[in-house]
């Protein structure tokens, strides 16, 4: 991978806020973006790439068919997010669409790219949320969870992804990075077969529910972004906990599934 030096090549990466703490996270996250939006625009900065995420496209959209594949245009309802108490999307939506109107208030070139759940081998010895993710389907616990459509994408496909957003000239608003869909059941049955020494969770945990239409990456891909199989992913992403020790003691305390992604 090319090293990016964001003084020397004039561009800037900005990660909005994970903001997993309440309503009390909204506002620094919204003013963090505008600042690093004015220093970015003082040193002059071409472009600022904003790294948003899925949850600011695919919630309860207004307006949006249930059947329609859903693209850029498309924004997840802020006000559904907020009477469920999803601090986080209510504080990723508005980053992004803060990011997006103040670039165009100062005339910097602002684009954003929303990925899915990021899964694949980390840097950091840290679990991830991502990671918790997959190894409670692994490991199996005691919660429940939605038979919802997850949109999973590589995080080294993201890397690859941002380069191409810094580089390219044609790329512009936003850019959904979301290229495999994949229910629940589906993903249960997926890890299964790939890894049937674990326990994994029972399909009688995973609730029914009826899913929209997914979400398409076209629009990178169109800009000439590829991406690795799901299966490599996931291959990927065990190895790694394995390696890391996530995936130990087994008989141990109960793993829990993360509850944000059953507010998502």
């Amino acid at each position: 991978m090319k090293d990016i030096r964001i003084q020397k090549s004039r561009f800037c990466v900005l990660v909005t806020s994970n903001c997993h703490r309440l309503r009390e996270m909204l506002g620094p996250a919204v003013t963090g973006t505008k600042n690093v939006l004015e220093a970015a625009s003082s040193a002059n900065v071409r472009r600022v790439v904003v790294v948003s995420s899925m949850v600011t496209v695919e919630i309860n959209p207004k307006d949006w068919p249930k059947d329609k594949t859903k693209d850029e245009s498309c924004w997840s309802d802020k006000e559904f997010c907020r009477n469920n108490e999803d601090w986080y999307s209510v504080a990723k939506i508005t980053s992004e669409e803060v990011a997006l109107e103040y670039g165009r208030q100062i005339r910097l070139d602002v684009v954003t790219i929303n990925p899915a759940l990021v899964l694949g081998p980390l840097l950091q010895p840290m679990c991830s949320t991502s990671c918790q993710f997959l190894i409670y389907f692994l490991k199996g616990g005691p919660d429940r969870m939605r038979n919802k459509l997850w949109h999973i994408v590589d995080v080294r496909d993201v890397a690859d992804a941002l380069l191409l957003l810094y580089e390219n000239p044609a790329a512009s608003g936003r850019h959904i990075c979301a290229p495999h869909s994949i229910s629940a059941r589906d993903l249960l049955r997926l890890l299964k077969q790939m890894y049937p020494g674990y326990p994994c969770i029972t399909e009688e945990s995973i609730d029914d529910m009826d899913n929209p239409a997914p979400m398409t990456s076209d629009k990178l891909k169109n800009l000439g972004w590829s991406c690795r199989p799901l299966e490599e992913t996931i291959a990927g992403t065990v190895e790694f906990c394995e390696q890391a020790g996530f995936l130990g003691d087994l008989q141990g305390a109960p793993c829990r599934f993360p509850p944000v992604y059953n507010k998502i």
